[in-house]
Order: C-alpha cells, then structure tokens, then sequence
C-alpha cells in the first residue's frame, strides 16, 4: 500500500530556495572581505600550499551550486553538489569535535560567528538533512507527482 505524502513540486523548491540562500550568504561572505576568509583558512589545519586555491575555489563551488539549484533541470545536481559541501565542511568540523586536531580552528564569518562551534556543527547537519531530502525527493519524483512511501 502507497501512502501520498505531498505534492514535491513545492517541496523541492523550498529546500532549494533555503540551500540557495546560504550557499549565496556564504560565498557573499566570503568575497566581500576576502582578506578575513584568507585568515581563516590559514587559521584552519590545511596545507600552506592549498589556501590559495580554497580561497576561490570554495565560493566558486558555493555560487555554482546556488545557480544549479536554482534551475529546475539541474536542481538534482544541485542537491547532490550541496551534500557533498556541507558533508565535507561538517566532517571536518566533526574531526574538530573529536579533537582529532590540538584546538578549534574555525572563528566562522557572518551572522553564523555568533553560533558557538558546536551549535555551528547542529546548523550543518540541518542543512545537510535538507540536501538529503532533496536529493530523495527529486530522485524519486514523479513529473509533478507525489513521492510513495512504500
């Protein structure tokens, strides 16, 4: 027996919407005080050589995932392009609380500056559930139709 959940149309649209917002905030963030996300990453435990690259590569990726949600056609790549962010940024974040590292590296930017580092690490998984839910729903979507739960 099927039971019809909702129409995932709108769904989908929220979550991309949501997902949206923070990846343009952060990448935002990022490039109008360059100089402060360079200090960042050199306070973070990465190789010297890679901070160079980071520093534009991370927005880059953050702006094109925002642009491949935006668009319905690519919005599945989008889901699996934000899930594969927020997966890597939360594990490294879960190293940290593992104290795999000698101290807490990150002092993140923005509003989210005011999160403590643990609080930072709940808001991610958060956000990762929804990329996940993304991901599911429009793996599974019919054209218009309702997602079964079998």
């Amino acid at each position: 027996m099927n039971i019809y959940l909702f129409r995932t149309k709108g769904i989908t649209q929220v979550i991309a919407s949501t997902l949206i917002i923070l990846f343009f905030y952060t990448a935002s963030s990022k490039l109008l005080d360059i100089d402060e996300f360079r200090r960042q990453l050199i306070n973070q435990r990465f190789p010297d050589w890679s901070v160079g690259p980071l520093l534009w590569l991370i927005p880059i990726m953050e702006i094109l995932v925002s642009i491949l949600l935006v668009v319905g056609v690519t919005r599945k790549a989008g889901f699996y392009g934000s899930f594969i962010l927020i997966l890597l940024f939360t594990g490294y974040m879960g190293l940290v609380i593992l104290n795999v590292f000698d101290r807490v590296p990150c002092s993140c930017g923005g509003v989210i500056s005011s999160m403590g580092f643990k609080a930072h690490f709940l808001f991610n998984l958060f956000f990762l559930g929804l990329s996940i839910v993304g991901i599911y729903i429009s793996k599974y979507q019919k054209k218009g139709g309702p997602v079964a739960i079998k």
